[in-house]
């Protein structure tokens, strides 16, 4: 039962990490903003990004991972990603992995503190912003 929902909250977790790599507020998070784009890092919400680019995508996507991209070829990037509906597929994927997990919670029977708890950290894991 366990493993039914943490796996799914897991992956989770690391899709919402992977967005705020890519969006994430640098005062917040203590990252650079589009990080993740400046270091060529495979992650799943470019591996998505790739798959529903079109040619014209494809050409500010290879952009990733470049020596010296700019404040603006991040912004270019980003929304990109954005537009050809890749950051809301995501967040789509992050929510059914949410669900997942606290259906997972319900078919245990579990009740009380540890329940609430459990589903408490899921709602955290999938909404946080740092």
């Amino acid at each position: 039962m366990l493993s039914a929902y943490g796996l799914p909250l897991g992956d989770a977790f690391q899709m919402r990490d992977d967005i705020l790599g890519a969006y994430g507020d640098s005062a917040v998070t203590g990252k650079p903003v589009g990080g993740d784009f400046r270091e060529g890092k495979p992650t799943p919400l470019l591996a998505r990004a790739h798959q529903m680019a079109q040619k014209q995508h494809l050409e500010v996507l290879s952009k990733v991972g470049k020596p010296g991209l700019s404040d603006e070829d991040i912004a270019e990037i980003q929304q990109v990603v954005i537009d050809i509906g890749a950051l809301q597929a995501m967040e789509d994927l992050i929510s059914s992995n949410h669900a997942q997990a606290v259906k997972a919670l319900d078919k245990s029977q579990m009740e009380g503190e540890s329940y609430n708890a459990l589903v408490h950290l899921a709602d955290v894991v999938t909404q946080r912003n740092i």
